[in-house]
């Protein structure tokens, strides 16, 4: 299934979608993706259930969509996860993965614009894979992780590569407001036959960008499950976001960083695609601004 988050006649709502309409999940499942997921199967197959039903549909034209999880309670990425991303650094090869986080603050729907800050102009794009926690685990082993994913969905690691560099944990430069693009959905990984063996392309503008594989992945999500768990529990909703290949801006020369009227699309195989316009920061997001 494509779940999805979105808001129909003001209220935010959760559904499946079926070609291009929304099932909506009933009023006996939660209404909201995070409760969705922590109830399991049963909710899972309740919608099943509704979807063979043949009943309400809500065209997917009508909704205003949101990021599948619109606030996960964690949001991690990981760096230097490909081989030729790592190349083009000039960085050696990580012995352990190099996990971050990104403030989910951050996070926006397919469709929402990215915004350059008026603090730098050394914005970046990062198409990358996340995968998205179903069930609350600790200590998992690698040949068991993918009992705990939930799903599928596309991340744009935006970036702010100055300030990525202020601090060694690159929290604040990858955690400016809608840095944090998450979608258009997410798909249960019942329907991802193998998550490393996925294409994975990201164009700015005509122009593409990123043209990879998951399976050049350094370590796979399986492997990142694990080495996660054996410091922290795992919940329903976390999103752990899995690097990028090469082809960022900031190793382009001239540097390939946004510009306002750009559009950041990133695809992948068995997902969809991910489309987000890049303005200057509105009036609006200034500190001491109200509205």
């Amino acid at each position: 299934m494509k779940l999805l988050s979105y808001k129909y006649n003001g209220q935010v709502q959760i559904g499946a979608l079926v070609g291009a309409q929304i099932v909506p999940a009933g009023a006996d499942l939660p209404g909201n993706m995070l409760d969705f997921l922590a109830a399991g199967e049963s909710a899972k197959l309740a919608l099943q259930k509704q979807i063979a039903a043949d009943g309400e549909r809500i065209a997917l034209s009508d909704v205003q969509l949101l990021a599948p999880i619109p606030r996960p309670g964690k949001l991690l990425g990981v760096g230097l996860n490909y081989a030729d991303h790592i190349g083009e650094t000039g960085m050696e090869k990580p012995e352990y993965p190099t996990f971050f986080t990104k403030q989910s603050t951050c996070v926006i729907a397919d469709g929402d614009a990215i915004h350059l800050p008026l603090v730098s102009d050394k914005v970046d794009y990062e198409g990358e894979l996340a995968f998205v926690i179903g069930k609350r685990c600790k200590q998992v082993p690698v040949e068991q992780a993918h009992e705990v994913i939930a799903g599928y969905t596309i991340c744009n690691d935006v970036t702010v590569r100055d300030w990525q560099q202020r601090t060694p944990t690159w929290t604040l430069g990858k955690s400016f407001d809608t840095h944090g693009p998450l979608g258009p959905w997410m798909v249960t990984a019942d329907e991802i036959a193998d998550p490393h063996n996925l294409s994975l392309k990201t164009w700015v503008g005509d122009e593409l960008r990123q043209n990879g594989s998951t399976g050049d992945m350094i370590f796979n999500c399986y492997e990142l499950i694990a080495y996660l768990t054996q410091v922290m529990t795992l919940e329903p909703g976390d999103v752990i976001s899995t690097g990028t290949p090469a082809g960022v801006g900031v190793k382009m020369k001239p540097r390939g960083y946004l510009k306002p009227g750009q559009t950041v699309r990133i695809e992948i195989e068995g997902i969809g695609a991910l489309s987000n316009p890049v303005i200057a920061e509105p009036e609006h997001f200034l500190v001491g601004a109200s509205g």
